[in-house]
């Protein structure tokens, strides 16, 4: 690994980060104004506390319920994701931060936090859900210097959910590029959308052409059934709704499920 990425996880060999979803955001369709930013943090502490108890090796904060997502989103994402972030945050492991999809409001927010990693889609031109996607890492990468932030990693997602690639490289051709252009502290691999899985020949793959050094992590689609053979191959994974109450992306954490996958994972 980096040494960047490694300093997160010192005495980690593959990481478990798990996914700590806030609730739709207000402005976003799905707030539920009711309960206020009260009840994001609210939702949201339930969740880290069963994450952490469960043994994971990190959390990751997300906007998960702001459908439909943004690729352009305001101050008041910013603001709101670092107070649930702040509120929230575990003191025992490490965190990161992630929006979807504005890696502007995800380098804030971590700035703001303290986070000490994010994930974001930085490189590429995409056809998506949420219309054509273009994407810049040299602003990125900018901007976290101008921040003074050089000490977050940024890990990059190189097949994003709810989108395809305009143009003919396989995702190992892209994973290829993209660390030599655009500088990564990690490389993820998703399937298609949110709680699917790649095909594990396409992570076979990327892992092969990314040097050694740069991880390459499995970022959507991680069961407790299948996460210690796909971690044969990954350098550690990002697991969200397969740790939900019925495997349900927006649902609460279920700390049975939780439970199972680590001891899956590291057993």
């Amino acid at each position: 690994m980096t040494s960047l990425f490694r300093a997160v996880f010192p005495t980690v060999d593959k990481p478990l980060i798990a996914m700590a979803h806030v609730p739709a955001l207000p402005g976003t369709p799905l707030y539920e104004a009711a309960g206020g930013v009260d009840a994001l943090v609210e939702h949201v502490q339930k969740d880290v506390d069963l994450l952490v108890d469960a043994g994971f090796d990190a959390v990751m904060f997300c906007n998960e319920n702001d459908r439909p997502y943004q690729l352009h989103a305001g101050p008041e994402a910013s603001a709101v994701m670092a107070r649930v972030v702040t509120e929230c945050r575990p003191t025992s492991i490490p965190f990161g931060v992630d929006y979807l999809w504005d890696p502007r409001i995800a380098l804030a927010t971590a700035v703001a936090t303290g986070a000490s990693f994010l994930r974001e889609v930085v490189t590429g031109v995409w056809e998506s859900d949420m219309g054509l996607w273009n994407t810049d890492a040299a602003e990125t990468l900018r901007e976290r210097r101008r921040l003074d932030a050089g000490d977050t990693a940024i890990l990059m997602n190189i097949s994003p959910e709810f989108a395809s690639p305009i143009g003919t490289r396989s995702f190992a051709q892209i994973a290829r590029s993209t660390v030599v252009s655009s500088l990564p502290d990690g490389i993820l691999v998703s399937g298609p959308m949110a709680g699917a899985g790649p095909d594990p020949a396409v992570l076979r793959e990327v892992r092969e052409v990314v040097p050694e050094e740069i991880p390459v992590l499995l970022n959507t689609g991680a069961r407790a059934e299948t996460i210690a053979e796909m971690l044969t191959v990954a350098d550690g994974c990002i697991v969200g709704s397969s740790l939900k109450v019925d495997g349900g992306t927006w649902n609460p954490v279920d700390a049975d499920r939780a439970r199972r996958f680590v001891d899956a994972a590291k057993g």
